[in-house]
């Protein structure tokens, strides 16, 4: 497709379909290894009367051009608290990418879409260096949109053989696991948060707690836990404890001042920055290891980051230029 024809429109049905998690992580692997320029993301605060105020997020990233590589990118996000009580989501979000050797605006995608697959992918990428091997044992804590693309994205990198799903509203985990056998998947509801820590290889939380609900005195060894919420400083969702036991890695250096499952065991002197093993890119590219023994319990604490974004909105718009 002419990088100078008319701007494609990619909604979200078509994104999904278009983001396979096998080639979404493969494009992230590679993303992470060759890097882009990501500045810091924009916050700007809109006035609504009568309302809470809303957010302007603009996360900017981009790489120089090379041959037909080279792309801008920059995901718009519009927080309105005050849309819940008129029915309306709270969020919306869009993709915007160009063609950086000519700025020629490419297309145009879905922005959730783009968020809540890539935010599995990376996990699960970071899953393909920290669980072990042999983890066939995935315990699921949350059921909502994020949450429930977890199997899909793990069962790429490791042979998952049984999911349990725990959730504060158990009918949302019922729903899910619903879903799961329907994909002929051994799947059921875990009502208790400590027998399905102690019993998994692998956990992963997607949730929007403020409080703990993983603690560290009951992983057991070899688990792998992956924190996929916990996004404010604010939020929480594994105790210090859990911290303190783990070998820690990151998505980004931003984890540090956003995420509270750091950010709270640094304020409290149980966790320093330099504890952190490695940043998924070193891990990609080969400059730090990952798992080091099959008994070492291991942490992965993402945030997100722009990089991400434009790798899976990149793969989207190349498959999309290809089928047509």
């Amino acid at each position: 497709m002419s990088s100078l024809g008319t701007p494609i429109s990619i909604g979200a049905a078509d994104a999904a379909r278009l983001l396979s998690m096998k080639e979404l992580i493969e494009a992230l692997r590679t993303a992470f290894i060759n890097g882009c320029t990501v500045p810091e993301r924009h916050h700007h605060t809109i006035p609504v009367p009568g309302e809470e105020a809303a957010t302007l997020l603009l996360m900017p990233a981009w790489q120089e051009k090379h041959g037909d590589d080279g792309f801008i990118g920059v995901k718009l996000v519009n927080v309105f608290p005050g849309n819940a009580k008129k029915g309306l989501p709270g969020l919306t979000s869009s993709y915007l990418l160009y063609d950086s050797g000519t700025g020629a605006h490419l297309a145009t995608i879905d922005g959730g879409t783009i968020t809540s697959r890539r935010t599995v992918a990376v996990s699960a990428l970071a899953v393909s260096f920290l669980a072990r091997e042999d983890a066939n044992k995935l315990f699921v804590v949350g059921a909502g949109r994020v949450a429930s693309l977890i199997p899909d994205a793990y069962r790429a990198v490791r042979n998952i053989k049984q999911i349990k799903v725990w959730d504060i509203h158990q009918d949302s985990a019922a729903k899910l696991v619903e879903q799961l056998r329907g994909q002929g998947i051994d799947a059921s509801v875990e009502t208790d948060l400590e027998a399905g820590t102690r019993w998994a290889d692998i956990i992963s939380c997607a949730t929007l707690s403020t409080a703990p609900l993983i603690r560290g005195d009951w992983l057991q060894a070899g688990v792998h836990l992956d924190l996929i919420g916990a996004f404010t400083p604010e939020m929480r969702e594994a105790d210090d404890e859990a911290v303190v036991k783990s070998a820690v890695f990151i998505d980004a250096d931003e984890a540090f001042q956003e995420a509270g499952d750091l950010v709270q065991p640094i304020r409290s002197g149980v966790f320093k920055q330099e504890d952190c093993q490695a940043k998924l890119s070193e891990l990609c590219n080969g400059t730090a290891s990952g798992r080091k023994s099959a008994e070492q319990i291991t942490l992965f604490k993402a945030v997100g980051t722009a990089l991400s974004d434009l790798a899976a909105s990149t793969l989207v718009y190349q498959r999309f230029a290809k089928s047509e």
